[in-house]
């Protein structure tokens, strides 16, 4: 068991007081993926529904990309237990607005629509404190089993917790799952204030722009590449299940299952390889989905995409990683917020082009379409990289802010 790159982690003075109230605050918000467009359902008109349900579930997310954009004067001097404090206390408070004007009867669909988009305002700079929280307190020789342990977290979480919520919806409703939700974000917030102590000194301010180096805008796009070309799976996905493949829900319910236990797997893999670069990862994704744009039929399909989730679940820790080794640390919170932004944008513009294209070309082509793009964009990177492991560079200090990485 000490020999597990996960023991420095869990027995981490801080990190071990933190994690169980991460754990909470994330099978809550793993509640929420059903609950928030479930009470948007309910609360809408009958001809609208739809677009009240899109609304609902874009207030949730979309909102923090424009907090990660606008609030970095006032927050990107914060250390990051403060930050990811912060996030907590704003969802926490919001959601529990939403409880309680709707136990009053005053919901409307626009109201509940502004409450859930100030909930998430600061979604980027909660993420953001948490790693920058890693970089703060963990050797950076454990930063990818801490990013590992957060991944996993949200990925079981996933899993967890829309079939927990749909069993208390049927019991209750799905304002009283929004409350536990509300109430796990403030176990969140408790947990930063009282298990985290103090710093001595507040870290230098950073500056109020970012400025990037050549190899970290690149590691930007990369990522907002990446989301942006698989953002179509969630619309040809289902189709392909309904169409092509002329099965029901269930089936299309089991895909997303078989992803979650491999992406689950995947993360608690992710230390093991340790000079994991990005674009393996990309090469690795593009060729497990593969299948399913070649028309593949679910035997082969179903363990492919489950593949998939192994290959999926480590880019996220092995990015936070090459972050937090080779940005100095007054820049670190500005800029993770700004990946939290990207991320949070980039899968939403992919699933609006999904429509299109599958209208044009049909759900298994898309599929196709998307697999071959993950496929070029990692090859792309491969190449432009020239092979380089991001994770031996060492880390630049304060005042080497210009200093380059690799991708």
């Amino acid at each position: 068991m000490r020999s597990s790159p996960y023991w420095p982690v869990v027995t981490h003075p801080v990190l071990r007081r933190v994690l169980p109230g991460i754990a909470v605050s994330a099978l809550g918000d793993g509640m929420s993926l059903v609950a928030v467009s479930w009470l948007a359902l309910q609360l809408a008109p009958q001809p609208a529904r739809g677009a009240w349900v899109a609304a609902a579930v874009a207030a949730y997310s979309l909102p923090s990309a424009l907090g990660g954009a606008v609030l970095g004067r006032y927050l990107r001097h914060r250390p990051g237990a403060q930050l990811a404090g912060r996030n907590a206390i704003l969802r926490a408070s919001a959601l529990a607005a939403i409880v309680l004007v709707h136990a009053t009867g005053a919901l409307t669909p626009g109201l509940y629509v502004a409450l859930l988009g100030v909930s998430s305002l600061l979604a980027a700079w909660g993420s953001a404190g948490r790693y920058t929280l890693i970089a703060q307190s963990v050797p950076q020789e454990h930063h990818l089993a801490a990013n590992s342990v957060m991944g996993t977290l949200s990925e079981a979480a996933a899993l967890a917790g829309p079939p927990l919520a749909g069993l208390l919806i049927g019991w209750t409703g799905a304002a009283v799952v929004l409350a536990i939700d509300a109430a796990s974000f403030a176990v969140l917030a408790l947990t930063y204030r009282l298990a985290v102590p103090k710093p001595a000194d507040a870290p230098p301010a950073g500056p109020a722009r970012v400025r990037l180096g050549r190899d970290q805008a690149g590691l930007l796009l990369v990522t907002f590449a990446f989301f942006l070309v698989f953002g179509p799976f969630y619309v040809a996905l289902p189709l392909h299940v309904a169409d092509d493949l002329h099965a029901s829900a269930t089936l299309l319910g089991v895909f997303y299952t078989v992803f979650g236990v491999g992406a689950v797997v995947g993360g608690l893999a992710t230390p093991y390889v340790r000079r994991l670069p990005p674009w393996p990862v990309i090469v690795a994704f593009g060729l497990a989905v593969l299948p399913l744009g070649l028309g593949a039929p679910p035997a082969v399909s179903l363990p492919a995409f489950a593949v998939a989730g192994l290959c999926w679940a480590p880019y996220m820790p092995v990015m936070m990683a090459l972050f937090q080794r080779t940005t100095p640390p007054e820049r670190l919170p500005q800029l993770l917020a700004a990946f939290g932004s990207i991320t949070v944008i980039a899968v939403p513009l992919g699933t609006a082009a999904g429509g299109p294209l599958v209208t044009a070309v049909g759900a298994e082509r898309t599929l196709l379409v998307s697999a071959l793009a993950t496929l070029a964009l990692g090859l792309v990177t491969a190449a432009v990289s020239g092979g380089r492991l991001g994770l031996r560079q060492r880390r630049v200090r304060p005042a080497q802010s210009r200093e380059e990485f690799r991708v």
